[in-house]
């Protein structure tokens, strides 16, 4: 296990370094930067302002020599800052890790959850696989953006109930859970499709193993059977889908934060990436790739938990 974190760690370090070169040279090579912007935003600047603005943020180096001065500023802990906020690029990047985190963790897992609930239900009790199917199919083929506006004008517009967008001003874990509800749904309901077809597929092929008959046989109630000795086989499956789903999730919640107001990483990567930020791009990049690698692993690291056939 300690061969596979370590494994697993030094091919995070390789794929973020090429994720930061990539990135870095997609935005080097968009039209306009910060000098560009910063004269259609004061046309009294002269060119030889420019110049000094240029050659003041190293603009006027090559692109690699940029990188690289880039990069060993990131290893030494030194960050920049933010040319959209005007401040240091960790006071913008925490707070909209916290909301996306928040919302990705309580979509995932209510996906995840339910999906997992319906898909072993459909496999244990047959007569209600069509209805299952029905409930994956109607969410699968759902858009996301589409649903998002559906709950709102229902639960916000409508009804009243929660709100339709934004943060809390008010801190309280009550207030927070009220925001979230709309967004988490809206991402939960997508992606529970997955979890329930590959759950009743994998519950499915294990009922059929010969232990189970064994199972039966001793006089085991069905529950136990299901769960206590199938479903731990049949989650492998499930949970490779989740540290798909978690990378999945990264981008699906740009769309929610769009449609719900909501602060965090997806709405800032694109604002940054659409500013020339590079520093506030870079970064918000590396840690939403961080983020996805990591549950990654934190998946494998369960499979060989569950199955030691894997641990070989």
């Amino acid at each position: 296990m300690l061969r596979l974190v370590a494994s697993r760690f030094l091919q995070m370090a390789a794929t973020l370094l090429a994720v930061s070169a990539l990135v870095w040279l997609v935005m080097g090579l968009m039209p306009g930067d910060p000098a560009d912007l910063a004269m259609m935003a004061d046309p009294a600047l002269t060119a030889a302002d420019i110049e000094r603005l240029r050659a003041a943020h190293g603009l006027d180096r090559p692109l690699h020599e940029r990188y690289l001065a880039w990069l060993a500023s990131v290893l030494r802990g030194e960050f920049g800052f933010s040319r959209l906020y005007a401040v240091a690029v960790e006071r913008v990047l925490w707070p909209a890790l916290r909301s996306t985190l928040a919302l990705l963790g309580a979509s995932l897992a209510l996906a995840a959850g339910l999906g997992t609930a319906l898909g072993v239900l459909a496999a244990a009790r047959p007569r209600w696989a069509p209805a299952v199917d029905t409930v994956a199919i109607l969410a699968q083929s759902m858009p996301g953006f589409w649903l998002g506006i559906l709950l709102v004008i229902l639960f916000a517009v409508t009804l009243g109930w929660l709100p339709a967008g934004g943060s809390p001003e008010a801190p309280g874990i009550l207030e927070a859970l009220r925001f979230l509800a709309l967004p988490v749904a809206t991402l939960s309901i997508v992606n529970l499709a997955a979890y329930a077809r590959h759950a009743m597929a994998a519950t499915q092929a294990v009922l059929r193993e010969p232990y189970i008959r064994t199972a039966r046989m001793k006089g085991l109630p069905e529950r136990a059977v299901v769960w206590r000795h199938a479903f731990p086989n049949a989650a492998v499956p499930v949970l490779t889908v989740a540290a798909l789903d978690a990378g999945a999730l990264v981008s699906g919640a740009l769309i929610a934060e769009t449609i719900f107001a909501r602060p965090g990483m997806g709405k800032l990567i694109y604002d940054a990436v659409m500013g020339n930020d590079y520093n506030l791009a870079l970064l918000a990049l590396l840690l939403a790739s961080a983020v996805t690698m990591l549950a990654t692993l934190a998946a494998d690291i369960a499979q060989r938990l569950i199955d030691p056939r894997l641990r070989g």
